[in-house]
Protein backbone atom coordinates (compact mmCIF):
# COMPACT_ATOMS: atom_id res chain seq x y z
CA UNK A 1 0.00 0.00 0.00
CA UNK A 2 1.03 3.72 -1.02
CA UNK A 3 1.32 6.13 1.99
CA UNK A 4 -0.97 9.20 1.41
CA UNK A 5 -1.44 12.25 3.26
CA UNK A 6 -4.98 13.37 4.57
CA UNK A 7 -4.91 16.53 5.48
CA UNK A 8 -8.53 15.76 7.62
CA UNK A 9 -6.65 13.00 9.56
CA UNK A 10 -3.59 15.49 10.12
CA UNK A 11 -0.95 13.16 9.17
CA UNK A 12 -0.17 10.27 6.55
CA UNK A 13 -2.43 7.13 5.90
CA UNK A 14 -2.47 3.94 3.95
CA UNK A 15 -3.78 3.76 0.84
CA UNK A 16 -4.28 1.42 -1.95
CA UNK A 17 -2.64 4.01 -4.84
CA UNK A 18 -0.22 7.12 -4.56
CA UNK A 19 -1.86 10.21 -4.18
CA UNK A 20 -2.80 11.63 -7.59
CA UNK A 21 -4.88 14.72 -6.89
CA UNK A 22 -7.06 16.19 -10.03
CA UNK A 23 -6.49 19.75 -12.14
CA UNK A 24 -9.15 20.59 -9.28
CA UNK A 25 -11.77 19.27 -6.82
CA UNK A 26 -15.25 19.60 -7.03
CA UNK A 27 -16.63 20.32 -3.48
CA UNK A 28 -19.78 21.01 -1.62
CA UNK A 29 -20.89 23.04 1.71
CA UNK A 30 -23.99 21.78 3.18
CA UNK A 31 -25.53 24.16 5.64
CA UNK A 32 -27.31 21.56 8.48
CA UNK A 33 -28.66 24.56 10.59
CA UNK A 34 -31.17 25.81 6.94
CA UNK A 35 -32.28 22.41 5.87
CA UNK A 36 -36.25 21.74 6.53
CA UNK A 37 -36.22 18.28 4.80
CA UNK A 38 -38.88 18.90 1.98
CA UNK A 39 -36.62 16.51 0.21
CA UNK A 40 -37.25 18.85 -3.18
CA UNK A 41 -33.43 18.18 -3.83
CA UNK A 42 -34.37 13.78 -3.24
CA UNK A 43 -37.03 13.94 -5.74
CA UNK A 44 -34.87 16.59 -8.03
CA UNK A 45 -32.26 14.04 -8.49
CA UNK A 46 -34.87 10.71 -8.36
CA UNK A 47 -36.50 12.26 -11.18
CA UNK A 48 -33.42 13.95 -13.39
CA UNK A 49 -31.17 10.31 -12.86
CA UNK A 50 -33.14 6.94 -10.91
CA UNK A 51 -36.07 6.89 -13.04
CA UNK A 52 -35.35 3.87 -14.80
CA UNK A 53 -36.21 0.04 -13.80
CA UNK A 54 -33.88 -1.44 -11.65
CA UNK A 55 -33.30 2.08 -9.39
CA UNK A 56 -36.29 2.01 -7.25
CA UNK A 57 -34.21 1.69 -4.47
CA UNK A 58 -31.62 4.48 -5.65
CA UNK A 59 -31.62 7.64 -3.59
CA UNK A 60 -28.13 9.25 -4.95
CA UNK A 61 -29.22 12.34 -2.82
CA UNK A 62 -31.25 11.80 0.73
CA UNK A 63 -31.93 13.81 3.20
CA UNK A 64 -32.12 12.02 6.87
CA UNK A 65 -32.73 12.82 10.33
CA UNK A 66 -30.09 12.64 12.85
CA UNK A 67 -29.32 10.60 15.12
CA UNK A 68 -32.28 8.15 14.27
CA UNK A 69 -32.26 7.74 10.72
CA UNK A 70 -30.27 6.44 8.01
CA UNK A 71 -30.48 5.11 4.47
CA UNK A 72 -29.48 2.10 4.70
CA UNK A 73 -30.69 1.18 7.40
CA UNK A 74 -27.59 1.35 10.05
CA UNK A 75 -25.11 2.41 7.42
CA UNK A 76 -22.65 4.70 10.12
CA UNK A 77 -23.25 2.79 13.13
CA UNK A 78 -21.89 -0.59 11.68
CA UNK A 79 -18.85 0.93 10.38
CA UNK A 80 -18.48 2.85 13.43
CA UNK A 81 -19.02 -0.16 15.35
CA UNK A 82 -15.90 -2.10 13.29
CA UNK A 83 -13.83 0.93 13.94
CA UNK A 84 -13.77 0.78 16.97
CA UNK A 85 -14.71 4.44 16.94
CA UNK A 86 -11.21 5.52 16.50
CA UNK A 87 -9.71 8.02 18.65
CA UNK A 88 -8.43 11.81 18.57
CA UNK A 89 -5.19 13.68 19.42
CA UNK A 90 -6.55 17.63 18.84
CA UNK A 91 -6.46 17.56 15.70
CA UNK A 92 -4.56 14.16 14.63
CA UNK A 93 -6.61 11.24 13.96
CA UNK A 94 -4.49 8.11 16.12
CA UNK A 95 -6.95 5.48 15.10
CA UNK A 96 -6.75 3.51 11.73
CA UNK A 97 -8.74 4.10 8.83
CA UNK A 98 -11.27 1.66 6.72
CA UNK A 99 -8.19 0.78 4.91
CA UNK A 100 -5.83 0.18 7.23
CA UNK A 101 -8.19 -2.30 9.51
CA UNK A 102 -8.96 -4.17 6.63
CA UNK A 103 -9.09 -7.84 7.40
CA UNK A 104 -6.66 -9.92 5.33
CA UNK A 105 -7.09 -10.49 1.80
CA UNK A 106 -9.88 -7.08 1.57
CA UNK A 107 -8.86 -3.75 0.27
CA UNK A 108 -11.71 -2.14 2.84
CA UNK A 109 -13.31 -2.40 5.75
CA UNK A 110 -16.68 -2.72 4.74
CA UNK A 111 -20.33 -4.62 4.81
CA UNK A 112 -22.80 -4.85 2.33
CA UNK A 113 -26.34 -3.72 3.07
CA UNK A 114 -29.26 -6.57 2.78
CA UNK A 115 -32.03 -5.67 0.31
CA UNK A 116 -34.18 -4.81 3.46
CA UNK A 117 -31.62 -2.03 4.94
CA UNK A 118 -33.44 -0.05 1.89
CA UNK A 119 -36.98 -0.64 2.35
CA UNK A 120 -37.93 1.70 4.73
CA UNK A 121 -36.33 5.57 3.93
CA UNK A 122 -37.30 8.21 6.71
CA UNK A 123 -39.83 6.02 8.07
CA UNK A 124 -40.70 7.21 11.60
CA UNK A 125 -37.84 9.66 11.96
CA UNK A 126 -39.03 12.59 12.65
CA UNK A 127 -41.74 11.18 15.35
CA UNK A 128 -40.43 12.18 18.63
CA UNK A 129 -43.73 11.56 20.44
CA UNK A 130 -44.00 9.99 24.21
CA UNK A 131 -40.28 10.76 25.18
CA UNK A 132 -40.45 13.91 26.82
CA UNK A 133 -44.22 13.52 28.40
CA UNK A 134 -43.32 11.47 31.59
CA UNK A 135 -42.05 13.88 33.99
CA UNK A 136 -41.19 16.94 31.89
CA UNK A 137 -42.28 19.90 33.83
CA UNK A 138 -41.55 22.22 31.03
CA UNK A 139 -40.14 22.19 27.42
CA UNK A 140 -36.84 24.43 27.27
CA UNK A 141 -34.63 24.93 24.21
CA UNK A 142 -32.51 22.54 22.87
CA UNK A 143 -34.95 20.08 23.75
CA UNK A 144 -34.57 16.79 25.53
CA UNK A 145 -35.92 14.49 21.63
CA UNK A 146 -33.29 16.70 19.19
CA UNK A 147 -32.54 15.75 15.65
CA UNK A 148 -31.10 17.43 12.74
CA UNK A 149 -31.69 16.61 8.75
CA UNK A 150 -28.59 15.71 7.10
CA UNK A 151 -28.77 16.04 3.40
CA UNK A 152 -26.24 13.20 1.64
CA UNK A 153 -24.87 12.86 -1.95
CA UNK A 154 -22.12 10.97 -2.91
CA UNK A 155 -18.81 12.75 -1.21
CA UNK A 156 -16.47 12.32 -4.33
CA UNK A 157 -13.30 11.92 -2.05
CA UNK A 158 -9.80 12.25 -2.33
CA UNK A 159 -9.35 8.41 -1.67
CA UNK A 160 -12.32 6.93 -2.65
CA UNK A 161 -12.94 3.09 -1.07
CA UNK A 162 -15.38 2.29 -4.00
CA UNK A 163 -12.51 3.25 -6.50
CA UNK A 164 -9.60 1.15 -4.00
CA UNK A 165 -11.97 -1.71 -3.98
CA UNK A 166 -13.16 -2.56 -7.57
CA UNK A 167 -11.22 -5.39 -8.75
CA UNK A 168 -12.47 -4.28 -12.05
CA UNK A 169 -10.57 -0.68 -12.17
CA UNK A 170 -13.95 0.49 -13.57
CA UNK A 171 -14.58 3.67 -10.88
CA UNK A 172 -12.58 6.34 -11.29
CA UNK A 173 -11.61 10.31 -10.88
CA UNK A 174 -11.73 12.60 -13.57
CA UNK A 175 -8.25 14.33 -13.41
CA UNK A 176 -10.49 18.01 -14.52
CA UNK A 177 -12.61 17.62 -11.81
CA UNK A 178 -12.04 15.23 -9.37
CA UNK A 179 -15.86 13.62 -9.95
CA UNK A 180 -15.95 10.10 -9.12
CA UNK A 181 -17.71 7.62 -11.63
CA UNK A 182 -18.50 4.37 -12.54
CA UNK A 183 -18.01 2.99 -15.95
CA UNK A 184 -20.24 0.74 -16.45
CA UNK A 185 -18.66 -1.12 -19.78
CA UNK A 186 -16.02 -2.15 -17.39
CA UNK A 187 -18.37 -3.41 -14.36
CA UNK A 188 -19.40 -6.77 -13.88
CA UNK A 189 -21.78 -6.51 -10.99
CA UNK A 190 -19.24 -7.78 -8.14
CA UNK A 191 -20.40 -5.50 -5.85
CA UNK A 192 -17.51 -4.43 -4.10
CA UNK A 193 -17.97 -0.97 -4.28
CA UNK A 194 -20.84 -1.15 -2.73
CA UNK A 195 -19.15 -2.50 0.43
CA UNK A 196 -16.56 -0.77 0.52
CA UNK A 197 -17.90 2.80 0.93
CA UNK A 198 -18.92 3.53 4.26
CA UNK A 199 -21.26 5.90 3.43
CA UNK A 200 -23.21 3.47 1.14
CA UNK A 201 -23.45 5.77 -1.81
CA UNK A 202 -22.92 3.41 -4.52
CA UNK A 203 -25.96 1.24 -5.90
CA UNK A 204 -26.06 -1.99 -8.08
CA UNK A 205 -28.76 -2.15 -10.03
CA UNK A 206 -30.08 -5.47 -10.86
CA UNK A 207 -31.80 -4.64 -14.13
CA UNK A 208 -28.48 -3.38 -16.00
CA UNK A 209 -26.04 -6.16 -13.19
CA UNK A 210 -23.65 -2.87 -13.28
CA UNK A 211 -23.12 -0.37 -10.05
CA UNK A 212 -24.17 3.35 -10.14
CA UNK A 213 -24.04 6.71 -8.29
CA UNK A 214 -24.40 10.45 -8.28
CA UNK A 215 -22.21 11.39 -10.91
CA UNK A 216 -22.77 15.64 -9.40
CA UNK A 217 -24.44 16.53 -12.42
CA UNK A 218 -21.37 17.02 -14.44
CA UNK A 219 -23.38 18.05 -17.57
CA UNK A 220 -23.98 21.44 -15.73
CA UNK A 221 -20.55 21.40 -13.85
CA UNK A 222 -19.33 21.68 -17.13
CA UNK A 223 -21.33 24.42 -18.18
CA UNK A 224 -20.58 26.02 -15.15
CA UNK A 225 -24.03 24.88 -13.72
CA UNK A 226 -24.37 23.72 -9.78
CA UNK A 227 -26.14 20.00 -9.49
CA UNK A 228 -30.01 19.45 -9.73
CA UNK A 229 -30.17 19.06 -6.32
CA UNK A 230 -28.52 22.16 -5.79
CA UNK A 231 -30.82 24.47 -7.82
CA UNK A 232 -33.34 22.67 -6.49
CA UNK A 233 -32.80 23.24 -2.90
CA UNK A 234 -35.78 25.21 -0.74
CA UNK A 235 -33.70 25.28 2.02
CA UNK A 236 -30.61 27.18 0.34
CA UNK A 237 -28.31 24.96 2.20
CA UNK A 238 -26.03 23.95 -0.53
CA UNK A 239 -23.02 25.74 -1.82
CA UNK A 240 -21.04 24.11 -4.79
CA UNK A 241 -17.44 25.22 -6.02
CA UNK A 242 -13.86 24.07 -5.81
CA UNK A 243 -11.66 23.35 -3.51
CA UNK A 244 -7.84 23.78 -2.64
CA UNK A 245 -5.10 21.86 -0.74
CA UNK A 246 -5.02 23.28 3.05
CA UNK A 247 -1.31 25.07 2.08
CA UNK A 248 -3.19 26.65 -1.07
CA UNK A 249 -6.22 28.47 0.02
CA UNK A 250 -7.62 31.65 -1.45
CA UNK A 251 -9.59 34.29 0.43
CA UNK A 252 -11.27 34.99 -2.51
CA UNK A 253 -12.63 31.23 -3.27
CA UNK A 254 -15.91 30.52 -1.32
CA UNK A 255 -15.32 26.90 -0.22
CA UNK A 256 -11.74 27.81 0.67
CA UNK A 257 -13.22 30.33 2.94
CA UNK A 258 -15.33 28.00 4.66
CA UNK A 259 -13.51 25.03 4.87
CA UNK A 260 -9.87 26.32 5.10
CA UNK A 261 -9.80 29.68 6.67
CA UNK A 262 -12.96 29.95 8.79
CA UNK A 263 -12.95 26.27 9.72
CA UNK A 264 -16.80 26.27 10.09
CA UNK A 265 -17.80 23.61 7.26
CA UNK A 266 -16.44 20.32 8.26
CA UNK A 267 -16.12 16.78 6.66
CA UNK A 268 -18.90 13.92 7.40
CA UNK A 269 -16.87 10.93 9.19
CA UNK A 270 -13.41 12.27 8.41
CA UNK A 271 -12.00 8.75 10.60
CA UNK A 272 -12.45 6.39 7.89
CA UNK A 273 -10.09 8.18 5.60
CA UNK A 274 -11.65 8.77 2.65
CA UNK A 275 -10.92 12.77 2.78
CA UNK A 276 -14.50 13.35 1.58
CA UNK A 277 -15.52 16.50 -0.53
CA UNK A 278 -18.87 17.40 0.91
CA UNK A 279 -18.36 19.43 3.84
CA UNK A 280 -21.03 20.73 7.26
CA UNK A 281 -21.55 23.54 8.57
CA UNK A 282 -23.08 21.01 12.05
CA UNK A 283 -25.86 21.82 13.75
CA UNK A 284 -26.14 24.68 16.89
CA UNK A 285 -28.50 22.80 18.56
CA UNK A 286 -27.21 19.20 18.66
CA UNK A 287 -24.94 17.83 21.67
CA UNK A 288 -21.22 18.68 21.26
CA UNK A 289 -20.24 15.27 21.27
CA UNK A 290 -22.12 13.63 18.76
CA UNK A 291 -21.12 16.35 16.23
CA UNK A 292 -17.73 15.77 17.15
CA UNK A 293 -18.33 11.79 15.85
CA UNK A 294 -19.96 13.01 13.18
CA UNK A 295 -17.39 15.81 11.95
CA UNK A 296 -14.46 15.35 13.78
CA UNK A 297 -12.53 17.70 16.53
CA UNK A 298 -13.10 20.68 15.05
CA UNK A 299 -17.23 20.59 15.33
CA UNK A 300 -17.14 22.75 18.61
CA UNK A 301 -15.04 25.58 16.89
CA UNK A 302 -17.26 25.50 13.61
CA UNK A 303 -20.26 25.83 16.14
CA UNK A 304 -18.95 28.58 18.18
CA UNK A 305 -17.80 30.60 14.62
CA UNK A 306 -21.51 30.16 12.74
CA UNK A 307 -23.12 31.36 16.29
CA UNK A 308 -20.41 34.52 15.72
CA UNK A 309 -21.81 34.93 12.41
CA UNK A 310 -23.60 37.64 13.16
CA UNK A 311 -20.78 39.88 14.42
CA UNK A 312 -18.67 38.66 11.34
CA UNK A 313 -19.93 40.66 8.32
CA UNK A 314 -17.89 38.69 5.77
CA UNK A 315 -18.81 35.21 7.26
CA UNK A 316 -22.24 36.17 7.46
CA UNK A 317 -22.20 37.89 3.60
CA UNK A 318 -20.69 34.56 2.08
CA UNK A 319 -23.26 32.78 4.02
CA UNK A 320 -26.47 35.10 2.03
CA UNK A 321 -24.86 33.97 -1.35
CA UNK A 322 -26.16 29.98 -0.40
CA UNK A 323 -28.77 29.38 -2.88
CA UNK A 324 -28.82 32.42 -4.98
CA UNK A 325 -27.63 31.85 -8.00
CA UNK A 326 -28.14 28.00 -10.53
CA UNK A 327 -24.49 29.16 -11.62
CA UNK A 328 -20.85 27.78 -10.01
CA UNK A 329 -19.29 30.77 -8.00
CA UNK A 330 -15.96 30.14 -7.45
CA UNK A 331 -14.96 33.82 -6.45
CA UNK A 332 -16.45 35.97 -3.96
CA UNK A 333 -16.17 39.53 -2.69
CA UNK A 334 -18.02 41.49 -0.39
CA UNK A 335 -18.55 45.44 -0.54
CA UNK A 336 -20.06 46.98 2.29
CA UNK A 337 -23.99 45.47 2.97
CA UNK A 338 -23.73 43.59 -0.65
CA UNK A 339 -21.95 40.56 -1.42
CA UNK A 340 -21.16 39.37 -4.83
CA UNK A 341 -20.69 35.57 -6.15
CA UNK A 342 -18.09 35.84 -9.58
CA UNK A 343 -17.10 33.30 -12.02
CA UNK A 344 -13.42 32.81 -12.99
CA UNK A 345 -13.12 36.03 -14.80
CA UNK A 346 -14.13 37.82 -11.70
CA UNK A 347 -17.22 39.12 -13.64
CA UNK A 348 -20.41 39.34 -11.16
CA UNK A 349 -22.58 36.12 -11.36
CA UNK A 350 -24.95 37.70 -8.48
CA UNK A 351 -25.20 40.45 -6.26
CA UNK A 352 -27.56 39.90 -2.90
CA UNK A 353 -27.40 41.97 0.29
CA UNK A 354 -26.46 41.46 3.32
CA UNK A 355 -29.51 41.81 5.14
CA UNK A 356 -32.65 41.64 3.15
CA UNK A 357 -35.11 44.90 3.25
CA UNK A 358 -38.15 44.68 5.61
CA UNK A 359 -41.47 46.05 3.85
CA UNK A 360 -44.25 46.41 5.88
CA UNK A 361 -47.51 47.30 3.45
CA UNK A 362 -50.50 49.40 4.79
CA UNK A 363 -53.19 47.12 5.81
CA UNK A 364 -55.48 48.57 3.43
CA UNK A 365 -54.73 49.12 -0.47
CA UNK A 366 -56.48 51.89 -1.87
CA UNK A 367 -56.01 50.78 -5.43
CA UNK A 368 -57.54 47.64 -5.22
CA UNK A 369 -59.47 48.11 -2.21
CA UNK A 370 -58.81 44.94 0.25
CA UNK A 371 -57.42 44.45 3.34
CA UNK A 372 -54.19 42.80 3.38
CA UNK A 373 -52.73 40.84 6.87
CA UNK A 374 -48.49 41.26 6.65
CA UNK A 375 -46.77 38.60 7.13
CA UNK A 376 -43.77 38.22 8.99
Amino acid sequence: MARVYNWQLGREMSYWYPESRPKRQFAAVFDTNKCIACQTCTLACKTTWTSGKGQEYMLWNNVESKPYGSYPLAYDVKVLEMLNSGKWTGKVYEGQTIFESAPAGERVLGWRPEQQDYAYPNCGEDDCAGQVDHGAAMMALPHMSWFFYLARICNHCTYPACLSSCPRGSIYKRPEDGIVLVDQGRCRGYQECVKGCPYKKVFFNPMAGTSEKCIACYPKIEEGIQPQCFVSCIGKIRMAGWISKQQDAKPDNPIDYLVHIKKIALPLFPQYGLEPNVYYIPPIHVPLSFSRQLFGPGADEAVKAYRNAINDPDLAALLCLFGSSEKMMPRWKRVGDDVFGMDDKGATVVKVPRNEPVIVRAAYDKLYQITRTNCP
